[in-house]
């Protein structure tokens, strides 16, 4: 209720202003343990829906995508809110500002975020010095962390591999997972990498910088058939353990609409094919994980049907506030619950 009430205030300001706004409040809560437990006890109060993938433990499936808090800003601040995982990123080897502003955009009529930002972050030796005061401060949270590396805009196309080893390597220490992203729209070029020689390549290297933590691929929403089949198998045969589905959709293309990402509910059921595209071809062979216009427990319930083991939000918690990763955890373990037999 309070949320509703200050969505439309939040909602007269620049979406990235807001969202910088936002995050200044996560970083606060992040900073409170005491306060941080009180609130995911009392308030957010999730339910425990536990899954194993990945060689890992997830309280709950319900985790928060790359892109929200890209620095590692306030990683227990989302567990206070109720998520089972985070995923943090993209961070590339060294920092960068990312695309000219205004560079996000909201369009509430669909429940939709166009987003050029162009892998903005403070680079990967400050986000490691972060998350190392984190640690030493007891404030790492109890959920799996996730990090999504990417290149450098700069780095050519053909040095690629390099920036994602040279991310990975600093980067592993502090994470659970590592997620390679080469599916933003927003970095110039990055897509070609897309293609089974560069997808083995990456891959390759970034399981040589982190051998011992799983390594997973994010891919672009239009990414199907024949081309997908190809990065699935070069990505397999490289040894990743899991594929995200999806990245936004490329408004390029597309007269009279901001160029950049679109993310929220006009992405869903293209996001969910994909899931369900994926796991024809590779099977339980990796986890897949949904990503794409999630804002209720319906939504969220497609892609676990369409065979994802867990899911990941962003645009949902802009439309519908701060706890929905907690009530989407309740609603999953009700319908456990009801769909039980009965002893």
């Amino acid at each position: 209720m309070l949320y509703r009430a200050l969505r439309p205030l939040l909602f007269q300001l620049d979406p990235e202003r807001a969202h910088r706004i936002a995050l200044r409040a996560m970083s606060s809560l992040a900073r409170r343990p005491g306060l941080a437990r009180f609130v995911h006890r009392t308030l957010a109060r999730p339910a425990r829906f536990p899954v194993e993938a990945l060689g890992l433990c997830f309280p709950n499936p319900i985790g928060l995508a790359a892109g929200f808090d890209k620095d590692g800003e306030a990683p227990l601040a989302w567990w206070a809110l109720g998520f089972g995982f985070i995923e943090l990123g993209t961070v590339t080897p060294r920092p960068q500002p990312g695309n000219p502003r205004p560079r996000m955009f909201r369009d509430p009529a669909r429940g939709a975020l166009i987003n050029r930002m162009g892998f903005n972050n403070i680079g990967a030796d400050e986000v490691v010095a972060r998350l190392d005061e984190m640690e030493r401060a007891g404030r790492r949270p109890p959920i799996p962390i996730g990090i999504s590396v990417g290149k450098n805009k700069d780095t050519p196309l053909e040095r690629a591999a390099d920036d994602y080893r040279d991310a990975a390597a600093v980067l592993a220490p502090h994470a659970d997972f590592l997620t390679i992203n080469v599916s933003s729209p927003n970095t110039p070029g990055l897509r070609e990498l897309q293609q089974a020689e560069s997808i083995h390549a990456i891959v390759a290297s970034v399981r040589i910088a982190a051998p011992a933590k799983p390594v997973l691929i994010k891919i672009a929403p239009e990414l199907s058939g024949e081309p997908l089949k190809e990065v699935l198998d070069a990505a397999l045969a490289a040894g990743v353990s899991g594929v995200i589905a999806t990245n936004t959709l490329s408004t390029a293309e597309t007269p009279g609409v901001e160029p950049g990402g679109l993310s929220g509910r006009p992405l869903h059921a293209t996001a969910v094919a994909r899931v369900r595209e994926i796991i024809a071809r590779v099977g339980s062979a990796v986890a897949v994980i949904g990503c794409g216009g999630i804002d209720d427990a319906d939504s969220c319930r497609a892609f676990l049907d369409a065979g994802a083991r867990l899911v990941q939000l962003y645009t949902g918690l802009v439309y519908r506030g701060p706890f929905l990763a907690a009530r989407l955890s309740r609603a999953l373990a009700m319908s456990e619950t009801q769909s039980a037999p009965p002893h």
